[in-house]
């Protein structure tokens, strides 16, 4: 079974304002103002932060948005930081059927579309002054992050809607973040849109990050917790490897052994138990040990946990009759998520990851947080 290295993806944050009954909007002509004048300005603020913005292509025909950073004093800053003045402008269509007179495509900066390969020939017909990108007989959301961030240059995506984009981007774990504004009004009427649609969506409860009064309206941010299931990461696992190399951090320095963050997350976001190399003075001990110790073995949960851990789990040491991969395997846990993959400083030719797998053991390895990984370890490695 492979231990695939996965492509990088941009951080996904998805903004969005919702009615009290969570309607996006009403069925009048006109769009419904759901936030605040001040709010306006926060997602202003958001927008300037954020490297490319993109909707659907319904929210532009419903809305008809420019999609600017409106303040003068963001742009400037924004340009003296060596950036556009205005993040890339994105939209998504499977059928190519765009307006050309919208305002998307008449104000701001660069503008990008992702289609299908029929799509595709339908938008180049509008000679729409943007680039155009066929994903394939399919839009494939992770096959467009990747493309966003590796020929584009993006790592902070600001997704302002519609609600079926929200939808598709949670329900697959691409989401890094939740901005939701709650204002105070209702709708009530079934035919109006609402922010998410039916489906499976991942388990667990997402992890509130702040609540924020902005006039009339509340700020309510989310990040999801749950892992993914199989070789492909879902946003969380990010998350979690980021606080495993965190972890890491805090290991007493040591001349003869890597300092290692790990943490044991159940399939529903839960955390179980996190351990770091040399924890609580035991001088020998390694990061993923110190975690399942804490740990009953019969613990249900453990089957469909996830390990996160900043360096691959060691297959050879001195100090304990089992190396960590034997210690994940014994606890019967099936999916590990790790930053690095052991260099031959202290054992030659090690292969945790490939251990792992060979045992049926999915293993994931995010490159994009090995020198946060390294980091603690620069002594060593010279």
């Amino acid at each position: 079974m492979p231990h695939p290295y996965v492509p990088y993806v941009p951080y996904v944050l998805l903004s969005a304002a919702v009615s009290l009954d969570g309607y996006l909007d009403d069925t009048g002509p006109d769009r419904l103002l759901l936030s605040s004048p001040a709010d306006f300005d926060r997602v202003d603020e958001v927008r300037a932060s954020v490297d490319a913005i993109l909707i659907g292509a319904g929210t532009i025909r419903a809305d008809n948005p420019r999609l600017l950073v409106n303040s003068p004093e963001r742009r400037a800053s924004r340009v003296a930081e060596g950036k556009p003045e205005y993040p890339l402008k994105v939209t998504v269509t499977a059928s190519g059927d765009l307006d050309p007179t919208a305002n998307f495509w008449h104000t701001g900066g660069e503008k990008l579309v992702y289609t299908t390969t029929k799509g595709a020939e339908r938008a180049r017909e509008l000679a729409l002054a943007a680039d155009v990108v066929a994903l394939g007989p399919d839009l494939d959301w992770r096959a467009l992050l990747e493309h966003l961030h590796a020929v584009r240059g993006v790592d902070r995506l600001m997704v302002e809607g519609g609600g079926t984009i929200h939808t598709q981007l949670l329900q697959q774990g691409l989401a890094d973040e939740l901005h939701l504004v709650l204002s105070p009004l209702f709708v009530g009427d079934d035919k109006a849109p609402r922010l998410f649609g039916p489906g499976t969506y991942q388990p667990g409860r997402l992890r509130l990050l702040e609540t924020r009064p902005i006039e009339d309206v509340v700020l309510m941010r989310y990040e999801p917790t749950a892992p993914g299931s199989d070789a492909l990461p879902s946003a969380a696992d990010r998350h979690w490897l980021a606080l495993a190399c965190d972890l890491a951090a805090d290991c007493p320095p040591s001349e003869t052994a890597f300092s290692v963050g790990a943490v044991v997350v159940a399939a529903d976001g839960t955390e179980l138990s996190r351990g770091h190399s040399r924890e609580a003075g035991d001088p020998v001990v390694h990061a993923e040990e110190a975690a399942l110790a804490k740990l009953d073995p019969a613990d249900p949960r453990l089957p469909t946990a996830t390990v996160y851990t900043s360096l691959e789990p060691c297959t050879h040491r001195a100090s304990r009759p089992k190396p960590c991969a034997q210690l994940i395997l014994d606890a019967g846990v099936r999916r590990v998520v790790t930053a690095w993959r052991e260099p031959d400083t202290f054992v030659e030719g090690a292969d945790g990851s490939g251990a792992l797998a060979a045992r049926g053991v999915t293993v994931v390895v995010l490159p994009e947080y090995e020198e946060r990984a390294k980091a603690p370890n620069g002594h060593l490695l010279g």
